[in-house]
């Protein structure tokens, strides 16, 4: 052979390598990334060619599928009372993908998931039977929290504090996630998408917003914690009037009128004393706050239940004036329904925050378990100790002070706080309404901590309280848990 034809022979192995390099490449990675693409037309085709898997609470799906008319996709989700769990499930659409459980699980529920094949189905490339997320969600505190709330723009969670159970999770208002199900649900979504009040938003989840009052747990933690104080009942070094350092604006008491002077931690809470925990703050300093607020869970950017919840906020770089106003909940603070839940839910729970979450378990078509979420995962936040003199002073709140509305009777201890949080420039919209509390039967064993955001609901902006609007929301949900 001359050396011509080598180098041509050469020259065409070289190509055909070259040609047989670029199939695979094109077969293997991105024929993948095509079949995954969201706009691929056969991938919509496949995940609706058969019954979905269905989200089950207390063993009763509330999703389900729904045989179509004509087209080229068989099956449309549907869903159980879809408004009242809209806020857990999410919903998946033909036409705009899905959201929470319903897209976090998508694979196992259209049964594409690698973990539901044999290794026949994973030779043969078929689709495996869909599997089924099990959630934590107790029906009967779930309905309790959606009726409460109502017409009114809030949310509420319920969390098992031994455990970190999610019994309930409401965002109002609410949506039914089988009206944008389908391909020709564009009107519906559009109604949706539009709407002021966002129903689409899982406000117990992704809509962090001014605590108020309620915060005031979390710096008389870190001044009990740190020394500060020594007990809930120790006079505080709190003048009244307070003046904000480096200003000349007072900071001044709801109730003018309150014993707020050197009052203890017991009377500050349950008068809602500004100046106290402006002062407090200020006393502690911004970062021994912030160190605080943290171990509840503040400042997480990956708290996943397992839906993941926007960070709720513990600012830094304030001014002492600043420093004062984080101190009740003000200035840059935020915070969820979820995250004041785990405040509540850390002091019930003896100062331990078990890991929230409202899925128990995803199983395949069997019954397998295929991911299980743990209950009572615990972190220290406070001691014994702390939480005890904390539970003792929600009580009070409760008993004798501004959350008289959140009582059971029966024998049954409920603690808890208040909170009205300014909103808008100068405070010249309606304030947010809050609650944050727990509750405990001592005949049944039976614990249940709940947090009440209520945005809007309507009512004159002298009628809007922790204690009138949100209080009431959550003793439904507390006596729903404990029953």
């Amino acid at each position: 052979m001359n050396k011509t034809i080598r180098r041509g022979a050469v020259f065409v192995l070289l190509l055909v390598l070259a040609l047989l390099g670029r199939a695979t490449w094109v077969q293997a990675y991105e024929g993948k990334a095509l079949a995954n693409e969201k706009n691929n037309r056969r991938k919509i085709i496949a995940q609706y060619a058969a019954p979905l898997g269905n989200i089950v609470v207390a063993g009763s799906p509330v999703t389900g599928s729904k045989e179509t008319k004509g087209g080229d996709l068989a099956y449309k989700r549907s869903y159980t009372d879809g408004e009242l769990y809209a806020a857990v499930t999410g919903y998946s659409s033909q036409a705009y993908g899905a959201t929470q459980l319903e897209g976090i699980y998508s694979g196992v529920l259209d049964g594409t998931d690698t973990r539901l094949k044999n290794p026949l189905d994973a030779l043969t490339g078929k689709r495996a039977d869909p599997g089924t997320v099990l959630t934590t969600i107790d029906p009967a505190v779930q309905k309790a929290g959606y009726e409460a709330l109502g017409n009114k723009k809030g949310a509420a969670v319920a969390i098992d504090p031994k455990t970190g159970r999610i019994l309930g999770m409401v965002s109002t208002p609410s949506y039914d996630p089988s009206k944008i199900a389908g391909l020709t649900d564009g009107k519906e979504w559009q109604r949706l998408t539009e709407d002021e009040d966002k129903p689409l938003v899982n406000r117990a989840l992704r809509q962090p917003l001014p605590p108020g009052s309620t915060f005031k747990l979390v710096v008389a933690a870190a001044a009990l914690e740190d020394g500060l104080y020594g007990s809930v009942d120790t006079a505080t070094d709190s003048p009244m009037p307070y003046t904000l350092p480096g200003t000349r604006t007072v900071l001044k008491n709801e109730n003018a009128s309150a014993p707020c002077e050197n009052a203890t931690i017991r009377t500050a809470l349950r008068y809602s004393c500004n100046n106290v925990f402006g002062k407090m703050a200020v006393d502690l300093g911004q970062d021994k706050v912030r160190a605080m607020a943290e171990k509840f869970g503040f400042d997480d950017k990956e708290l996943d239940v397992p839906v993941r919840a926007y960070p709720s906020v513990y600012p830094s770089g304030m001014d002492k004036a600043q420093t004062a106003l984080s101190g009740i909940g003000q200035f840059d603070v935020t915070a969820t329904p979820l995250q004041m839940a785990m405040v509540s839910a850390a002091i019930a729970n003896d100062g331990l925050l078990a890991s929230p979450h409202m899925v128990s378990q995803v199983v395949d078509s069997d019954g397998d378990a295929l991911q299980s979420y743990e209950d009572g995962a615990t972190e220290r936040v406070v001691s014994a100790e702390t939480a005890k003199q904390l539970r003792s002073a929600m009580r009070t709140v409760v008993e004798e002070g501004t959350g008289t509305n959140a009582a059971l009777g029966g024998g049954v201890e409920v603690g808890g706080k208040t909170g009205t949080a300014q909103h808008g420039e100068n405070n010249s919209k309606t304030p947010y309404a809050w609650f944050t509390s727990y509750a405990k039967d001592p005949a049944s064993g039976k614990e249940v901590a709940v947090a009440v955001l209520i945005e809007d609901s309507g009512a004159a902006r002298s009628e809007v309280s922790g204690n009138g609007l949100a209080a009431p929301v959550a003793q439904k949900m507390m006596k729903a848990a404990l029953r």
